[in-house]
């Protein structure tokens, strides 16, 4: 299952990012806008990687505008750790979760909102994108709606989202397929609707169309394990540790 699962990584990012090569490193560099990308494990890298090969890319980020950031898997890759930590890095623990089971008897959302899927014309998808920014108290990138529109049409995403009576995006998400696998990502609620149960009710519908489209695996990664508690209750059991590593919050 690791092993499927690094070659999605390897492969997603490529859709809308090129790919530099820094021997045991790739780093993904996002075209156009988007959240950015990241540099990780080159697809098939087994031996060990040194703080310099970080630092050189950590160069090339500073030099591009873009976050120092990396990630990956502690059980695919665990020689990185100690290597992003020698450069000076923070490392940040994630559950990683594959669809395993059947989801238990989940409560319905609340009666004035509406889940379902999002398409490139529709009239909400501006609100739609907005929402999972607006959870990370974020505005939406210019273009951000567009982009996501053509990744819509050209198969590369699948959108969903819980609309209040206004039509207004409450909460939403993704889920991003290549071939049999697909990965549910940027779920997130806007602050003055959570603890409603919206990204749940998101992510299980999120879930119900990629097993619709045919992926045979679904996976996420959790922020927390009070995170992966709940999405446990959708049938994820955690299968490893997502790591990100970035540079330490200077004091303000």
């Amino acid at each position: 299952m690791l092993n499927r699962l690094e070659t999605y990584y390897d492969s997603v990012p490529r859709s809308a990012a090129r790919a530099e090569d820094f021997g045991p490193l790739t780093l993904f560099v996002r075209d156009g806008v988007g959240w950015p990308y990241y540099a990780r494990p080159a697809l098939g890298h087994t031996g060990a990687v040194d703080a310099g090969s970080v630092d050189k890319v950590r160069a090339r980020q500073r030099e591009l505008g873009v976050p120092e950031a990396f990630e990956w898997v502690a059980e695919t890759t665990p020689g990185l750790r100690a290597a992003v930590e020698a450069s000076g890095l923070v490392v940040h623990e994630h559950p990683l979760m594959v669809l395993t089971a059947d989801a238990d008897a989940l409560p319905s959302p609340p009666e004035d909102v509406t889940v379902r899927m999002v398409g490139s014309a529709d009239p909400a998808l501006e609100s739609a994108v907005a929402a999972p920014y607006a959870a990370f108290g974020a505005a939406p990138t210019p273009g951000a709606a567009a982009q996501v529109a053509a990744r819509l049409d050209a198969g590369l995403t699948r959108l969903a989202a819980a609309f209040d009576p206004s039509g207004t995006a409450l909460a939403a998400g993704q889920h991003q397929p290549v071939g049999p696998v697909s990965e549910v990502v940027g779920v997130g609620t806007r602050p003055e609707a959570r603890r409603r149960g919206l990204g749940l009710a998101v992510t299980a519908a999120l879930v119900e169309d990629a097993r619709a489209h045919g992926a045979e695996t679904v996976f996420l990664t959790a922020t927390d394990a009070t995170v992966a508690r709940l999405y446990a209750r959708l049938g994820f059991r955690t299968i490893g540790t997502a790591l990100i590593a970035e540079p330490a919050e200077e004091p303000a």
